[in-house]
């Protein structure tokens, strides 16, 4: 990754609710829930509440990730800076500040689950998309740091 990990600010909710939205829209299979407006103040909810840290290419975000403690809320990275590293440098990060961490991924989004077992993700369970608000059937993936099993 070129490029530098650091803290959200309050300022970086609007783009990075455009990073957010911008997913949610020009994906066919997600659900349509959230305005532009909507993902932003989500966003500044993330960061109000010291859970996001942004990878920032040439002083721009290029993605971010949410995490409460060893729970990924949220891990996207802009068309622009896919496949670039942002997105690993990101999960090394939190690795770095848990001993565990866990998410769930759609179980359509084939791309994101070959991103999370690259990263040593496992799949440790199944949901039938009654846990989460768009409905669809997801993974739970589980990382644990060796020295931590």
């Amino acid at each position: 990754m070129t490029g530098t990990l650091r803290p959200a600010r309050p300022l970086d909710a609007g783009v990075l609710g455009d990073i957010l939205h911008d997913f949610q829209a020009r994906t066919p299979w997600m659900p349509k829930l959230y305005s532009g407006a909507e993902t932003v103040a989500f966003c500044g909810t993330l960061i109000d509440r010291g859970w996001v840290r942004v990878a920032e290419r040439e002083g721009v975000p290029a993605g971010f990730i949410a995490r409460d403690g060893a729970e990924i809320c949220a891990l996207y990275i802009t068309d622009a800076a896919r496949r670039q590293g942002h997105g690993a440098a990101l999960l090394a990060d939190a690795k770095g500040r848990q001993d565990r961490l866990w998410l769930r991924c759609f179980q359509v989004n084939a791309g994101a689950q070959a991103f999370y077992r690259a990263q040593g993700f496992r799949q440790a369970g199944t949901g039938d998309g009654t846990g989460n608000e768009e409905g669809l059937p997801d993974f739970l993936y589980e990382w644990q740091a060796e020295d931590a099993r």
